[in-house]
């Protein structure tokens, strides 16, 4: 099964395995946010994805 290339350039996988992936919706209309808004929407957030997403987004990535 072949990798979805869209879905993979999203994402980073660890070293262990896990799942890193960028918040949606910092990439305009951010003058309204409050500071701490902007600032947690920097912030990457760990993915728990289940393993028949994993295997079928994901098939070679080793998570």
């Amino acid at each position: 099964m072949k990798t979805n290339k869209s879905y993979t350039k999203r994402l980073k996988v660890t070293k262990n395995g896990k799942i890193i992936a960028r918040k949606p919706g910092q990439n305009h209309f951010n003058a309204r946010q409050t500071g701490q808004q902007r600032q947690n929407r920097k912030r990457t957030q760990q993915l728990s994805l289940s393993k028949r997403i994993t295997r079928r987004f994901l098939p070679k990535s080793g998570a």
